[in-house]
């Protein structure tokens, strides 16, 4: 029985990328309804147990009048703070589009509440990221 010729490194190591037309859909479906990406994939038990959750996420972040970042130029730190902040907010999609076309506005307000409203928001927007890569990983056969 003849041996196998070992299959170089770079052969074994580098699995194809799966077409864009494949996951895309998928991702950007989930960016803008939080879990739509799992829906349109017919997982609809967790389309739905995503979507309640980042839905009422962001909308308890709101009624504790959690504020919303703005990107911000200066010393690196508040560069950094300011433009993660708004990358979270900004990944929840079409609930934060909406907050902002609706006029969503915090008013100045003394107490800690309105900090844990902003950290809702974010979480929500970052949560909502985490079911993306969930989405591509299914879209593209990587997860079952």
């Amino acid at each position: 029985m003849p041996k196998e010729k070992a299959k170089p490194e770079e052969e074994r190591a580098k699995p194809a990328a799966p077409p864009l037309g494949v996951w895309a859909p998928a991702v950007l479906l989930g960016w803008l309804v939080p879990g739509g990406g799992h829906l349109l994939l017919k997982r609809t038990g967790r389309g739905l147990l995503l979507l309640a959750a980042i839905t009422l996420m962001f909308l308890i972040g709101l009624m504790m009048r959690g504020a919303f970042f703005q990107p911000q130029t200066g010393d690196l730190l508040t560069t950094l703070i300011n433009t993660g902040g708004f990358v979270g907010d900004l990944c929840s999609g079409l609930l934060y589009l909406l907050s902002v076309a609706f006029g969503y506005n915090t008013p100045d307000m003394a107490g800690a509440v309105h900090d844990y409203g902003t950290k809702f928001l974010v979480t929500a927007g970052l949560l909502n990221v985490l079911a993306m890569v969930d989405a591509y990983e299914i879209a593209a056969g990587k997860k079952s």
